[in-house]
């Protein structure tokens, strides 16, 4: 390129008032090609580390630019960003997907600007550059994910309930409404409920004409809470009543023949109330009749009766009862018919019912031994002969990990909804203080996560389980989630698990959702699109537990701007419309949120009852969303006021 001596004089305003002069513009332009420069020392430093481990050719160009990227950021350019936008130029705040484009569009525009003749070819080079990389995250997201339907670019996956196992109206609809990814934990349910899930899907797309990948998650390390002692087998039945005592609604419950034992009533994972149910006799069951009256003598001596609605099939009938009543194993039923109410004609017992677990409730300052055997939790008990206090306990169904903790970690339970240290170490596993609950206490549960972000764990990423299950997940997934990634070597262990069962060409997302994740995200990143169609979840839940709510907000920034830099999708996770999903009423800031998500190649949803309403209103606000940003860039589409 050939170079003018005439130097040009700046009289754009600098940011605050002062005008760039033109030494400042030689200045700048010395600082961008030393910044290029180094950008392109620290590309090759990268592809020298990374070239082995990239088997698919095409990913080389995109490998490059991030690391092209990484050395780009290893400077502070805020200063030269103020002055390139002072004078019209872009201040490289849309550099991740063409890094060395971007810079040596500046450079030449600066160069013009400086004296020098701009040359055509280096433009026309340039610019044709920008188009062809540019398209690269598009080609990646349409490899991981399928085509994005016509009306938004952004794919909607859907965290599966169990009942969708049983349920294939409920995923037909699901995929009607606009789901593109259906998401299967398979830390829960078991292989048979998984093939339905993945079978409906399938027909699901066949019924309705549109694609729908499924993903399915390996469960991982299990750090997770134990089981807990069960508490009183009871069902308690409760009519509605309004403000005012005044009866409203029976309360119902199922007479259950079958032989299985009873349970309260509850809400299913779609957010229906299944009723309760009480186990009784087969033969004592089918001599009811609708409207027939059985009376009983609950647990506190009272007198209620219940009246058959309705027969549902050989072995159930539902009936009501008007009163409230606790009902457990062994309460006499006994049965009248409804035109014969003083001659009592059967009676029998109520059968087994199942137990809930007891309530382990956690308040400020109270103890709690996390244990390293598999024996139920328990909450606090005071001991009986010096009246002394014994701490709640319960399990961590990963015993290895007391080998990692020392005292003062941190230990943080059920999403971080209750925080605790490490008080001492000791034979029962460890001691912990709790140092943040609910001011009325947090209840903890059985199987419920937990995080230790002081403490850094070398456990293997894939478990004997996730290798039993990857058998599985290649014959009937699109794409594997992989738990719990935290470095380049663990997500090596995957690759060659997969090539192990010939599944080359399966999709692959890396859930990122720890600070050593974080540590290691580009070697991450080279393993896993280095080999597979690849993409990263951003597991906003876990991640903010590890890392601090406080640092989520910049810290999924940089993971999506690397992730755009190597052309990779990301998968925009955890609570998202949590409102809508689980009460039906977002929050205005989750609106916020889910608009932001847009730029993301995926978003995320939760199981509720009300997911199908959350998809309605995600796939319209995204598809409005892209009038107006692509990633960091504003689209200046036509404004009415």
């Amino acid at each position: 390129m050939k170079r003018g001596s005439k130097k040009a004089t700046a009289t754009a305003p600098a940011p605050g008032g002062n005008a760039p002069e033109g030494q400042q513009l030689v200045q700048l332009l010395a600082d961008l090609r030393r910044f290029r420069a180094e950008a392109e020392k620290t590309q090759k430093a990268c592809m020298d580390k990374w070239r082995p481990h990239i088997q698919r050719r095409e990913f080389l160009t995109s490998a490059k630019n991030m690391g092209a990227y990484i050395g780009l950021r290893r400077h502070d350019l805020r200063h030269a960003q103020s002055l390139l936008s002072a004078i019209g130029l872009s201040s490289l705040g849309r550099a991740e997907g063409h890094v060395l484009a971007n810079l040596d569009a500046v450079i030449n525009a600066l160069d013009a600007l400086t004296g020098a003749l701009p040359d055509p070819n280096e433009i026309l080079r340039t610019a044709q550059s920008f188009t062809k990389v540019g398209s690269y995250l598009n080609h990646q997201a349409v490899r991981l994910f399928g085509a994005a339907p016509r009306h938004r670019s952004v794919r909607i996956m859907v965290t599966f309930p169990s009942e969708a196992a049983s349920d294939y109206g409920f995923v037909k609809e699901l995929v009607s409404r606009g789901m593109d990814c259906a998401r299967i934990n398979c830390a829960h349910d078991g292989p048979e409920a998984w093939q339905k899930m993945a079978a409906f899907v399938r027909q699901a797309e066949q019924e309705t004409g549109r694609s729908c990948k499924v993903l399915m998650d390996l469960a991982g390390q299990k750090l997770r809470t134990g089981e807990i002692a069960l508490g009183h087998s009871v069902v308690h039945l409760k009519p509605k009543r309004d403000s005012r005592g005044s009866f409203v609604e029976s309360a119902t419950v199922i007479l259950d023949g079958s032989g299985l034992p009873g349970r309260e009533a509850f809400k299913d994972g779609l957010g229906r109330r299944i009723p309760a149910r009480l186990s009784v006799e087969a033969t004592w069951l089918k001599r009811l009749k609708l409207e027939d009256r059985i009376e009983f003598t609950d647990l506190r001596g009272k007198s209620g009766a219940l009246i058959v609605d309705e027969i549902l099939s050989a072995t159930e009938i539902q009936a009501s009862s008007m009163g409230s009543a606790y009902l457990e194993e062994g309460i006499a039923l006994t049965h009248f018919l409804h035109h014969k109410r003083s001659h009592p004609v059967f009676e029998t017992l109520i059968g087994p019912i199942d137990a809930p677990p007891l309530p382990i409730v956690l308040r400020v300052g109270d103890a709690l031994q996390l244990t390293n055997n598999t024996a139920p939790g328990a909450p606090t008990e005071i001991d009986e002969e010096d009246k002394s206090i014994i701490p709640a306990h319960i399990a961590c169904e990963q015993p290895a990990i007391f080998a990692y903790l020392k005292p003062g970690n941190r230990v943080l339970m059920d999403d971080g909804h209750i925080h605790a240290k490490v008080e001492a170490l000791n034979a029962e596993g460890a001691l912990l203080r709790i140092t943040r609950a609910r001011p009325q206490g947090s209840k903890l549960g059985p199987e419920k996560g937990l995080n230790f972000p002081d403490t850094d764990l070398n456990f293997p990423a894939l478990t004997d389980k996730d290798k039993r299950d990857l058998d599985f997940i290649v014959e009937h997934a699109d794409i594997v989630g992989y738990s719990f990634v935290q470095s380049g070597e663990d997500m090596g262990q995957l690759i060659s698990a997969l090539a192990e069962r010939g599944a080359d060409n399966i999709g692959v997302v890396a859930k990122i959702e720890t600070r050593l994740a974080l540590k290691n995200l580009p070697e991450i990143i080279i393993r896993g699109a280095g080999s597979h169609p690849f993409g990263v979840m951003i597991a906003r839940g876990d991640l903010a537990v590890e890392i601090g709510y406080e640092q989520l907000a910049e810290t999924q920034e940089e993971i999506m701007w690397l992730c755009e830099s190597a052309h990779v999708p990301v998968i925009w996770a955890t609570q998202v419309l949590e409102g809508l999903v689980k009460q039906n009423m977002p929050t205005r800031a989750e609106v916020t949120d889910a608009a932001m998500a847009e730029r993301a190649e995926c978003i995320m949803l939760n199981k509720g009852p009300f997911i199908l309403d959350a998809i309605d209103v995600l796939d319209n606000l995204v598809a409005r969303m892209q009038s107006h940003q692509t990633k960091k860039t504003a689209q200046m589409r036509t404004l009415h006021w």
